[in-house]
């Protein structure tokens, strides 16, 4: 299993990446709270990964801090919760407001997110809590089906990218659309992907 990478960042997209590691290249999918804090295109960049084997694929998912690792293999403790699902969980909702809902069993912050619905939410809640408050506990709190996300960067816009990758992650498109728009109204004239999504994940947070 691989659980870690570091190597060169070829490709940057929302939702997934590529890195180069001593001329292999590795596809890596990404919640949106990881993307916004990676270097740029062409820098180097250290993962934690999560290998996801199925029958038809081999998925590595990455994250840039411990934590987010943590509840991402939390999350798939609860039933009917797959890689994909929370990998969305995880782009909606920060990494520490998400251990604070388990926590709490505030199931209200995880029905924000796409595909999770009230009875699911409290089913997560209820699965999870004692995990997520152990998880505290020893102190790592610094800091649908998994399937591979395809993301055509072709000549697309920053709002285009931007909808596309939330899309991919279960928000519905006129939700998708919306936030993305709003993004780029408050972000300005020329902003960057980096900086819209900061905007969106402002606007998706609970």
């Amino acid at each position: 299993m691989i659980a870690r990478l570091e190597g060169l960042l070829l490709e940057k997209a929302p939702t997934r990446l590529v890195v180069d590691v001593s001329g292999v290249g590795y596809e890596v999918l990404v919640s949106l709270q990881t993307f916004e804090q990676l270097p740029e295109s062409g820098e180097t960049v250290a993962l934690n990964v999560r290998t996801v084997v199925r029958d038809d694929a081999f998925l590595l998912y990455g994250f840039t801090t411990t934590l987010e690792k943590d509840l991402f293999d939390l999350l798939l403790r609860a039933n009917r919760v797959g890689p994909r699902l929370a990998q969305t969980i995880l782009s909606g909702i920060s990494a520490e407001s998400l251990l604070r809902a388990l926590c709490d069993s505030d199931a209200g912050v995880l029905r924000k997110a796409p595909g999770v619905g009230a009875k699911m939410a409290e089913r997560i809640c209820l699965d999870l809590r004692d995990n997520a408050q152990e998880l505290i506990k020893r102190g790592l709190s610094t800091g649908s089906e998994g399937e591979a996300i395809s993301f055509e960067k072709a000549e697309l816009g920053v709002v285009d990218q931007l909808t596309s990758a939330l899309e991919n992650l279960g928000y519905a498109a006129n939700q998708a659309e919306r936030v993305a728009v709003s993004a780029a109204r408050e972000a300005g004239d020329g902003a960057s992907l980096e900086s819209l999504i900061r905007v969106a994940l402002k606007s998706l947070a609970p």
